[in-house]
C-alpha cells in the first residue's frame, strides 16, 4: 500500500516517462523502463558461435563456430552478449549514453549478470573498455565503466585508448579493425612494464572486458590482446547486446579444426 501511494505520488509530481518508449511510467520507482519495453528485449539465445557469440543460423553444422572465428580466432576465450541489438535495448543503450542517463546502468547490468553468470563465477576482476580522454570529457563518464560497478566483482581500469578517431558506430567493419589494432594500451603503475608483461596485477589474471554493444569484434580484439600481452592468463567478453552478423548458409570449413575456444 505505501509504495502505491508514493508511485502515485510520484507520477503526480514528476510524470517520468519510460527511458525507450517515452510513455508515462505506472510504477516509476520501480525503474526508468516501462514493463512493455522490458519485456519487448530479444534475449540472444543459442544456435550461437561458441567463441565470439555470434548468432549462427539454425541446423546441424561441422563445428559451432561462425565464419569470421574459423577463418580469424579471435585473442579472447569466450564473448557472450545478452541482448540482439535492436528494439528496446538498442534505444536504452542511446539513451544511456548519449542522454547521459546513468541510472539505466543497473538495469542493463542486470542483463550482464543473468546472461554472464558462467563467465563471471570465476574471474579475478572485470575491466571496463576505456573512452579516449577527450571522449569521456564530453560525454562526462564511461559507459562501460558504470556498467562494471554493477556486476558485483572488482573492477579494475586497467586499459587506455591512445588513438582518437570517430564514433565505432559510424565504421565500417574494415575500418573499425583498423583503427582497434594499436588503439589499445595498458595502463596501472607504468604503462611501459605492463606491455611488456611485467605487471603483477595482470600477470596470471582471469578477466571480463566490459562493454555496452559487440558489433564486429574489432575493439574487443584490441582489448584483449592488450591484456594478454600484460600477462593475463584468460581473457572473457559481456556486453549488453550484440549487433549480429549474417551467417553465410554453408561457412567454409576451418583451417584448422582445433581451432576450438579456449576454456
Amino acid at each position: 500500500m505505501l509504495a502505491t501511494a508514493a508511485n502515485v505520488l510520484v507520477r503526480a509530481l514528476l510524470s517520468p516517462v519510460c527511458a525507450s518508449c517515452r510513455a508515462r511510467l505506472d510504477r516509476p520507482l520501480n525503474g526508468p523502463i516501462c514493463d512493455p519495453c522490458w519485456r519487448a528485449i530479444r534475449r540472444l539465445t543459442p544456435p550461437w558461435c561458441d567463441w565470439c557469440g555470434d548468432a549462427l543460423p539454425a541446423g546441424p553444422r561441422l563445428v559451432p563456430l561462425c565464419a569470421r572465428c574459423l577463418q580469424a580466432p579471435p585473442s579472447f576465450d569466450v564473448a557472450r552478449s545478452a541482448a540482439l541489438y535492436d528494439g528496446s535495448v538498442r534505444e536504452l543503450i542511446h539513451v544511456f549514453k548519449y542522454e547521459r542517463r546513468r541510472m539505466l546502468a543497473a538495469p542493463l547490468a542486470r542483463l550482464l549478470l543473468a546472461a554472464g553468470a558462467g563467465i563471471l563465477s570465476d574471474v579475478d576482476a572485470v575491466v571496463p573498455v576505456p573512452l579516449h580522454p577527450w571522449r569521456s570529457l564530453h560525454r562526462g563518464f564511461n559507459q562501460a565503466d558504470d556498467l562494471a560497478q554493477h556486476l558485483k566483482r572488482p573492477v579494475w581500469r586497467v586499459l587506455r585508448r591512445t588513438r582518437h578517431g570517430p564514433p565505432q558506430a559510424t565504421l565500417s567493419a574494415s575500418r573499425r579493425e583498423t583503427i582497434m589494432e594499436d588503439a589499445f594500451a595498458t595502463r596501472l603503475w607504468s604503462s611501459i612494464s605492463a606491455l611488456h608483461g611485467t605487471n603483477r596485477q595482470l600477470r596470471g589474471a582471469t578477466l571480463v572486458l566490459v562493454d555496452d554493444v559487440m558489433t564486429t569484434g574489432a575493439t574487443a580484439e584490441g582489448c584483449s590482446r592488450a591484456l594478454m600481452d600484460a600477462g593475463a592468463k584468460a581473457v572473457r567478453v559481456l556486453t549488453v547486446a550484440r549487433a549480429v552478423t549474417a551467417q553465410p548458409s554453408s561457412p567454409p570449413l576451418p583451417h584448422r579444426l582445433s581451432a576450438v575456444p579456449r576454456r
